[in-house]
């Protein structure tokens, strides 16, 4: 059963509500000399963000991990970590800094471009991205989740229902015949989803799916993220840790309308 995306039931009885979601979207850990998209943080950067999170007395967690706990009320102090495109430099660079924190994360992968480059990047620079064998090894270690980030990384609204059931129903088969485990979460290449691109998700069976602002689709199958980069501090940290928790949450009715569908 999906997993509702916010709890701030005011009828609700038991912890006290959790507060709007905050997930941290990551893309390359790695040099960031050549960035046009900004999509690249330093392993030493990274390292920093993190502790700002620790000494805040927050830990960093996957999607389907944090989703759980709130589920059960206990989702305070967790913060969803992301990292998209499934960038080979994750398990050199970013591996090692989250198993000194004793942090988990959710890693989004194209399982219809193994071992090759980020070529939807007309710019550059080319980045590996991980091999089947990489998956394989993220996906046995503890507290990384990985899931679905479509087959190729097309925008999904600009595809046709065939297309669309390919890279969200195919991709999902694929990593768990890959993983041989349950593909729980999907994260819509360039944050783009509509109506129509939710609901296949929906149906193809994932619990979750990650957007950046999906505006009036907030809810489980379009959860918003911040964007985290190279230049931000811990003074930038906490203005979009701030801001985050004043974001428009949307109602318990409507996201229980939505889990009924």
């Amino acid at each position: 059963m999906p997993v509702s995306a916010d709890t701030t039931d005011p009828t609700r009885t038991g912890p006290r509500p959790a507060g709007p979601l905050w997930v941290a979207m990551y893309h390359s850990v790695g040099d960031c000399s050549d960035d046009p998209y900004r999509i690249t943080v330093s392993p030493d950067r990274l390292d920093r963000q993190l502790g700002w999170l620790h000494r805040r007395g927050l830990r960093g967690v996957s999607m389907a991990d944090l989703l759980a706990a709130r589920a059960r009320g206990e989702g305070r102090g967790l913060v969803g970590l992301t990292f998209d495109d499934g960038y080979e430099d994750f398990t050199d660079n970013a591996l090692p800094v989250l198993r000194r924190r004793g942090f988990g994360a959710t890693v989004f992968v194209l399982p219809g471009r193994l071992g090759g480059t980020n070529e939807w990047d007309p710019l550059g620079p080319r980045k590996p991205l991980l091999t089947a064998d990489g998956i394989r090894r993220l996906a046995d270690t503890e507290g990384i989740e990985v899931a679905s980030h479509g087959l190729t990384h097309v925008d999904l609204t600009l595809a046709d229902d065939a297309l669309l059931g390919a890279e969200v129903g195919g991709s999902r088969a694929l990593l768990t015949e890959l993983t041989g485990r349950e593909v729980r979460g999907l994260c819509y290449p360039y944050g783009t989803v509509d109506q129509r691109v939710a609901d296949a998700v929906r149906a193809a069976g994932y619990d979750y799916a990650c957007a950046i602002d999906p505006g009036p689709l907030t809810g489980t199958f379009a959860l918003p993220r911040v964007h985290i980069g190279e230049n931000d501090t811990s003074w930038r940290l906490l203005l979009k840790y701030r801001l985050n928790r004043l974001r428009r949450r949307p109602t318990p009715s409507a996201d229980a309308a939505e889990a009924s569908r």
